[in-house]
Formats: structure tokens, C-alpha cells, sequence
């Protein structure tokens, strides 16, 4: 009996590799500002009540660490995707939103943006992506501005923006962005 509560006991652990924020980074996700009266975001799909909100004008970090902002990006639509290495639906649609990012890259059609929301220093991120055999290189938000501009509860979140810097819609939660419901809600932009 003994031996099946100890193997029981491995199994268990064994189901719990999954990478955890530091608890106060979660706790900045978990205490994002909720305003009495907004719309709430689905649990997962697409939100269109935002739409038409201007992109948040707060730095981060773009992938050679210097300042960016998304004032930067006006005059072609784009996409950006809030993730951290420890969020598991986020790491699983990455090698998707890079094969987005490859059929775009040749007509330059739509920016993509991956920002990493984690406040592990950058190389951390890059050998994570690295390891992951993710190419795209990550813009990263240590202090979660874009997270607490955007009102974003739930990663990953991503949000297409027009060429004006208008925001169209954003997708709670993980998708398929190779999927046909993914080239659908991309075919809205144009």
C-alpha cells in the first residue's frame, strides 16, 4: 500500500512541470484594473469591444532592447501578442503565430509583434525561445505596461490593430493562427 501511495505521489509531481510566474508577477496579471460598467472580455474568443481604441502609447522594449512604441507602427495594419515563457497556452501558439509572421514577412502586409510579459531579463526570454526552436525575436514589457494599458486579464491576448493604430479586435486566449478562423479575423483589416 505503501509503494502505490509513493508511486501515486510521483505521478502527481510529475504532472506539475509547468512553469509558474514569480508571485508577484502573477499577481500583477491577477490584479489588472477592472473599470465598474466595461464590458468583460470573453473567457476566450474574440472581443470586438474595443474597437476602434487607439494603441496605448507606452514604451517597451523591442528585441535589441532599445524604446518602442507602437506610434512607430502607424501606416500598416498589425498584430500583437501578449505572452510570458511560464503562460502554457501562450508558448503552445507561438510556432503558429511565426508561420503567420513568415507569410507576411514577404509582402510586409501586417506587422507582428510578440511581447514577452515577463520581468525575466531579455537573454532569459531569447534562450527560452531559442530552446522552444522559435526564430521571432520577442519585444519584452518587464513592467507590464501594455498589459495594464490594454486592460488585458487573460494571457496570451492578442490584438490586430488597423493602419491607423485602431484596434479592431483582440483574441482571449490561444489559437491556431495558420486555422481558417484565424485568416478570417485577419481578413478583417484589409
Amino acid at each position: 500500500m505503501r509503494l502505490i501511495v509513493s508511486l501515486l505521489a510521483l505521478v502527481a509531481l510529475a504532472g506539475c512541470d509547468r512553469q509558474k510566474p514569480p508571485a508577484s508577477q502573477e499577481a500583477n496579471v491577477a490584479a489588472s484594473p477592472v473599470t465598474p460598467g466595461a464590458p468583460v472580455a470573453p473567457a476566450k474568443g474574440v472581443d470586438r469591444s474595443r474597437a476602434g481604441t487607439p494603441a496605448p502609447d507606452v514604451m517597451f522594449q523591442n528585441p535589441d532592447g532599445g524604446d518602442f512604441s507602437f506610434a512607430k507602427s502607424k501606416g500598416v495594419p498589425f498584430f500583437v501578442n501578449l505572452w510570458a515563457t511560464w503562460c502554457a497556452p501562450c508558448v503552445k501558439e507561438l510556432p503558429t503565430i511565426e508561420k503567420l509572421d513568415e507569410s507576411h514577412a514577404i509582402d510586409g502586409d501586417l506587422g507582428i509583434y510578440i511581447v514577452s510579459q515577463d520581468q525575466s531579463p531579455k537573454s532569459s526570454v531569447d534562450a527560452f525561445l531559442t530552446n522552444k526552436g522559435i526564430k521571432m525575436r520577442s519585444f519584452l514589457d518587464p513592467e507590464m505596461k501594455l498589459t495594464s494599458a490594454l486592460g488585458v486579464e487573460v494571457m496570451p491576448t492578442t490584438i490586430l490593430y488597423d493602419a491607423k493604430g485602431r484596434e479592431v479586435w483582440r483574441y482571449v486566449g490561444d489559437l491556431d493562427w495558420t486555422g481558417e478562423e484565424a485568416k478570417a479575423l485577419l481578413a478583417e483589416v484589409k
